[in-house]
């Protein structure tokens, strides 16, 4: 992957230096902002290619700089959260983000997450290559368009995150078919489960709301307790 920029918002020095030498390491520019206020400034003058932005930040907390510069800067936000504070996690979805890690951060699922978000923006690559199927899928009223990254029911469309719309397309291809969180996991962001990232199952959880399934008594995208997730196709 060529080298892109990366804006590292976070006031932790130690981890500003870890996360920044290892995705240096890894091929990217990185630079880093302590400061919430001057990084809504530096993210809409600047349009870094990626942003990883932490919660707790002086001067303008996380969720607030996401707010301000959703609207003028259309790159991925990678949004570093609590490890066990769904409040966050949603918050930070719902004003813009594209996916979330919850700390303390491991540099290897970290460098994973930021090179899924790269290859959707990428627009060398076909939005969906790791997911070869075909570019359009129609489940009833729920349609599907891989090239698009839509999503629409009943002809409404559906506002999905990147990161929303590849786990319902990667299901979707898989109609009929338990898929274990691994295989989940593994066909998302090409790494393997580690049995403690949460992201899968906040996830599952908001598309379902957002294709209208019941929560407590899903037909779309059903729970197979102790084996993963199964797409019935059936909205």
């Amino acid at each position: 992957m060529s080298e892109a920029c990366i804006l590292l918002v976070d006031d932790d020095e130690k981890l500003t230096s870890l996360i920044g030498d290892f995705l240096r390491e890894n091929g990217f520019r990185v630079e880093s902002e302590p400061r919430g206020d001057r990084a809504i400034e530096r993210i809409r003058k600047e349009q870094p290619r990626l942003v990883i932005l932490d919660i707790m930040l002086p001067g303008a907390d996380g969720l607030a700089v996401c707010r301000n510069v959703r609207p003028h800067y259309s790159g991925p936000i990678l949004m570093l959260t609590a490890l066990d504070d769904d409040i966050d996690e949603v918050a930070a979805l719902e004003l813009g983000a594209d996916d979330y890690l919850g700390k303390p951060v491991k540099p290897r699922l970290l460098l994973a997450h930021v090179r899924a978000l790269l290859r959707r923006y990428d627009e060398e690559e076909p939005p969906v290559r790791d997911l070869a199927r075909p570019e359009s899928l129609q489940f009833g009223p729920l349609y599907l368009n891989a090239m698009r990254r839509q999503a629409s029911m009943h002809g409404v469309p559906v506002d999905l995150t990147m990161a929303e719309f590849d786990a319902l397309w990667h299901l979707a291809c898989h109609a009929g078919t338990i898929l274990t969180r691994d295989e989940l996991y593994r066909g998302i962001y090409h790494l393997d489960y580690d049995g403690v990232d949460r992201s899968l199952d906040l996830r599952i959880s908001r598309l379902r709301k957002k294709l209208g399934d019941d929560s407590k008594s899903p037909r779309l995208i059903k729970t197979v307790r102790g084996n993963g997730y199964l797409f019935t196709g059936q909205p």
